[in-house]
């Protein structure tokens, strides 16, 4: 070997043994003290064993602390990583009972958007609706809202969405609150007249609808502030996650390309609606949506339908 080779290498084990002063130092002791004590027929006495013990474990504790010291920067990364994975373990938060009512509360407070996809849409008509349209007209804002439902003329959708709610509705329902396939045909519509006639109240008011064929299982409001997944059986938890949040943006993108495969409804086709709509008024809008009403409805059933729509009862408000 070369002599400018050997002296590199000198060089760079002296370097080592400079940098990594207190480890060398621990090892040359313990490796010391520990030949004498096992060869060496008792030429230490125990005392100065376990001192050399103790040197050996503080000289590895101050090269811990050194080693720290010379490399803040990669113990700085180290903590960062372990706040974001904290941040990722807490980036949902459970709902139960009345915290429901409040995250949604908190999630109209200043939204200028509002996607839904669930079911029929009953406290989108009756609570979400109606509030975000009056701040819209308060603030004079723009107001984005696009909604996906069941599809009120599917039959098999409606009788399949029907078994499900009924499953969780508790072992001695109320006739009231029985949900059937006509309820939930008239659920769907009314929560369609809902978006005609707020449509008409509010000039700022981009609104859309789309109908799905396909049952859901949960409820997703979307917000500028954060998304709330919501289930029919209240004895499940509901979930709510903030935005800036993975997750968020995952069903940003999850509930548009759902919109994408349902069927749209094209509402500029909507036909004119006076303040308190008639029979007749909406059975002409249902037609001109190409989504007309069933010919079995009566009129008494088309008022039941404006009722859900533009007076309809808030489910946690029970």
């Amino acid at each position: 070997m070369s002599s400018p080779a050997r002296t590199n290498r000198v060089e760079r084990a002296v370097a080592f043994c400079l940098r990594n002063f207190e480890v060398v130092f621990a090892a040359g002791i313990g490796l010391t003290v520990g030949i004498l004590d096992i060869f060496g027929d008792k030429l230490i006495e125990s005392d100065f064993a376990s001192g050399a013990t103790l040197v050996v474990l503080g000289a590895l504790a101050v090269g811990s602390l050194s080693e720290r010291t010379r490399r803040p920067h990669a113990i700085q990364e180290a903590m960062e990583g372990t706040r974001r994975a904290i941040e990722d373990l807490t980036m949902v938060r459970s709902l139960a009972g009345n915290e429901v009512r409040e995250a949604l509360r908190e999630a109209r407070q200043g939204t200028n958007l509002w996607y839904f996809k669930g079911g029929t849409g009953t406290y989108l008509r009756a609570v979400t609706l109606p509030q975000c349209v009056r701040a819209a007209k308060e603030n004079r804002s723009q107001l984005n809202v696009k909604i996906e439902i069941l599809n009120p003329a599917d039959e098999r959708a409606c009788n399949a969405y029907a078994q499900f709610r009924r499953m969780f509705s508790g072992s001695r329902p109320n006739n009231a609150d029985l949900w059937t396939a006509d309820r939930t045909r008239k659920e769907s519509y009314a929560t369609v007249l809902a978006a005609c006639w707020f449509r008409m109240q509010l000039s700022t008011l981009d609104i859309s609808v789309h109908l799905s064929s396909t049952v859901p299982t949960l409820r997703f409001d979307l917000s500028d502030s954060g998304l709330i997944i919501t289930q029919d059986d209240p004895a499940r938890v509901n979930l709510q996650v903030r935005r800036g949040q993975p997750l968020y943006d995952y069903y940003l993108t999850e509930l548009h390309q759902s919109r994408e495969q349902a069927t749209a409804v094209d509402l500029r086709d909507a036909t004119l609606l006076s303040l308190s709509p008639t029979v007749d008024e909406v059975r002409a809008l249902f037609d001109a949506l190409a989504l007309p009403l069933p010919r079995a409805f009566t009129d008494a059933d088309v008022g039941e339908v404006i009722a859900k729509a533009l007076h309809p009862e808030d489910p946690y408000g029970r």
